[in-house]
């Protein structure tokens, strides 16, 4: 797991656990998650939405101009890059 990752995964568990982080996270990301440490590119914005029961978000990331094995081998077997204990469906 490399440090971005773990920085998210830390930052949807104190969202989880602090209503109050969770409603700053979701009307600005930017300055909720460098007040978090966590760096955030120049012209890079976010936009945070809370996924429920019966709504899901479904990210469609930049086409990549290339593809590593890595990469086609993760698409093929539909890899999920953030877990939990639930199922994202």
């Amino acid at each position: 797991m490399n440090d971005q990752t773990m920085q998210y995964q830390q930052l949807i568990a104190k969202a989880w656990a602090d209503e109050g982080f969770k409603q700053q996270l979701l009307s600005d990301p930017v300055a909720a998650m460098k007040a978090e440490g966590i760096d955030v590119p120049d012209g890079v914005t976010f936009n945070a939405v809370e996924d429920t029961v019966g709504q899901r978000t479904l990210v469609i990331p930049p086409r990549p101009t290339e593809l590593s094995e890595q990469d086609l081998a993760n698409v093929v077997g539909g890899y999920y890059s953030f877990t939990t204990n639930r199922s994202p469906w």
